[in-house]
């Protein structure tokens, strides 16, 4: 009897515990600690070219020790910790999603360089005579419409390694090429439900409808130009070093076209098991994988073991990217968990600052943590706004976080294609183009949602 009455009472609890909320740390030791911790780790990720330090080490240290702080603090004071490990399920599922999405999509991309496409691909470009700044401007505007079908972060993966594969040197061309595709990648990812993490959140938590995205395509696209604008000013006018007569025209690898549309398909796959099946989206990620390893086994079984061997593309994939956002998801998290980012949305009161201007600020928010659980942190809170004020939130998010190298998946994927030549530092130089392009974008929205009030079908 005494067996079967703890057994209910640790059942009850476990029952109860599942609906406790977890209580507000902000103003603990761990709160502070951890914000402090926080800090000091985004100085040393942010100075990564200056110490030396690759950005995933301090971020993957922070991630770790700030939850074990939280946990650490729960079991001195006696508090559940139930709700430490529940928190933290939720948070692996999150980062795996994402984990396993760039797993993905970055060993298509390595399956692609080893088959010659990219080759291929700066062939076609720079045998056309195309300057450096007329490249610039074709990666860009490739970028921005790619990604509303891609999505950001694998757009910038993909354009980030032609802009190295044309030029391994001219920091003059690859800087303002590596930040106009982040640019570009974020602006085009965010005037569609599938563009961006923040938008599909937006999307899914039902905010708006799918044409209600793509009325943000104006203000997505102006302030895309005008930064795109600014920034060519300062790509050389000169062309590429090539000699048509001298240079041999690469020639792409038996399947590598298969492999193109295998990787088309697996983005296909991604969105729909998402929007269709309610998986989740690197649910559809995997199983383009999974067709990729059987089409790498039937060209080894036709053209030798050598020809193409898929693992090879796995062992070369950027891992301090992975554990990067591995270390900051887990970071952000912690905050959040803690109560730090739940303050923020006390600005929504009118008497505080309100939607609009709160809003503009998420954009530099986003930038400076990050814009999936600054988005989450608003979802979540989901203050009293008209749909008008919900589409400048998704817009601010996702352009926001092009405002600093790390403020957004893309320009991580870019920070770890162009090691050493796009940091944080080579960014900031040129940030305040982003900024000018920022502020457009907001003006455009409040032209056409605010006085003409252009923003819903109907």
């Amino acid at each position: 009897m005494l067996f079967l009455s703890s057994l209910s009472l640790f059942a009850a609890s476990g029952a109860s515990g599942t609906a406790e909320v977890a209580p507000d740390l902000t103003m603990t030791w761990v709160g502070f600690a951890c914000l402090f911790i926080f800090v000091v780790g985004y100085y040393f990720v942010a100075a990564e070219e200056k110490y030396e330090i690759d950005k995933a080490k301090p971020a993957l240290f922070i991630g770790t020790f700030m939850f074990i702080l939280v946990a650490l603090y729960y079991a001195l004071n006696g508090l559940n910790l139930g709700l430490v490990h529940t928190e933290a399920q939720h948070l692996i599922l999150e980062i795996a999603g994402i984990f396993f999405f760039l797993f993905v999509a970055m060993t298509y991309i390595e399956s692609l360089i080893h088959m010659g496409v990219f080759d291929r691909l700066k062939y076609n470009l720079v045998s056309k005579g195309y300057t450096y700044r007329k490249l610039y401007w074709v990666t860009g505007l490739i970028a921005f419409f790619l990604s509303p079908i891609a999505d950001n972060l694998t757009t910038a993966l993909i354009l980030s390694t032609v802009l190295i594969t044309i030029e391994k040197t001219r920091k003059d061309f690859l800087v303002p090429g590596a930040i106009n595709i982040v640019v570009a990648a974020n602006a085009g990812g965010a005037w569609s439900p599938f563009g961006d993490i923040t938008t599909l959140m937006a999307w899914t938590a039902g905010k708006g409808t799918f044409t209600d995205f793509l009325f943000l395509f104006p203000a997505s696209i102006g302030g895309y130009l005008i930064t795109a604008f600014i920034l060519s000013k300062f790509v050389p006018e000169t062309k590429p070093d090539f000699d048509a007569s001298k240079e041999v025209k690469p020639e792409m690898a038996e399947g590598a076209k298969v492999v193109m549309g295998l990787g088309v398909f697996t983005i296909f796959c991604a969105v729909m098991s998402h929007q269709v099946l309610h998986l989740p989206a690197m649910w559809g990620m995997m199983f383009g994988l999974s067709l990729l390893k059987v089409y790498s086994y039937g060209l080894k079984r036709k053209h030798g073991k050598d020809h193409f061997n898929i693992f090879h593309s796995m062992a070369k994939i950027e891992n301090n990217t992975l554990m990067f956002f591995f270390g900051i998801l887990a970071a952000v998290g912690a905050l959040y968990f803690i109560g730090w980012l739940a303050l923020a949305v006390v600005v929504y009161d009118p008497a505080v600052l309100g939607p609009t201007w709160s809003n503009i600020g998420v954009g530099f928010l986003s930038a400076i943590v990050d814009n999936v659980p600054v988005m989450s942190a608003v979802l979540k809170a989901s203050p009293e706004m008209g749909l008008d004020q919900w589409m400048l939130v998704t817009l601010t998010a996702g352009v926001g976080g092009s405002l600093i190298s790390f403020g957004s998946a893309a320009g991580v994927g870019v920070m770890g294609k162009l090691h050493g030549i796009y940091t944080f530092g080579s960014h900031m130089k040129y940030a305040w183009t982003i900024l000018i392009g920022y502020i457009a974008s907001v003006a455009i929205w409040y032209v056409q949602y605010e006085i003409l009030g252009f923003y819903h079908v109907g």
